[in-house]
């Protein structure tokens, strides 16, 4: 009964809740160590954020192939944008710098989607590799063509899920 209540008075909450599992997901495959220690990404709190843009960019980019699933990519979105602002505050930011923050992630975000769009849809893997080199904070030892190659397996599996799959979290990795 009070699903049904929930349902029927908070929809958007709602939508944005059968999306936490996803979320999740993005986050627990974003801090897997292959990232880092095979690929080279900063184990940092910069590099965290830039390992959870990366893979928040490879869904994106598979929930905008589909109209369909247009509206769960602006649910994902707000479920980012909770989860970044819950981040921001629980470091000691306040809420005159918070809005200007989320704004510079938010940012990070669009260029991390067109910078992998653009890499992933080239005919040069080299693209693809450029882009994570301006886009990731990089250990020195990093080699982005590692991490370029594990994106591109990611983006296809993505791709082979269906969307019931690919909105329920369920990536295997």
């Amino acid at each position: 009964m009070l699903t049904w209540l929930y349902r029927r008075f908070m929809p958007e909450r709602a939508d944005r809740a059968a999306l936490a599992p996803l979320w999740h997901r993005i986050v627990a495959i974003a801090r897997e160590p292959g990232w880092y220690a095979k690929g080279g990404l900063a184990d940092t709190v910069p590099g965290r954020f830039d390992a959870i843009t990366l893979m928040m960019a490879l869904v994106m980019l598979r929930l905008e192939r589909d109209p369909v699933l247009v509206p769960a990519s602006a649910r994902l979105t707000e479920l980012f944008v909770a989860d970044m602002e819950g981040q921001l505050r629980e470091s000691g930011l306040g809420d005159p710098t918070v809005g200007k923050q989320i704004g510079k992630l938010m940012s990070a975000l669009a260029g991390r989607i067109g910078a992998l769009r653009g890499g992933l849809s080239a005919a040069d893997s080299q693209v693809l590799v450029d882009a994570v080199a301006r886009n990731a904070s990089l250990a020195e030892t990093a080699d982005p063509a590692v991490i370029a190659a594990e994106l591109r397996v990611l983006a296809g599996q993505l791709d082979a899920l269906s969307d019931a799959d690919l909105l329920s979290g369920r990536i295997a990795r």
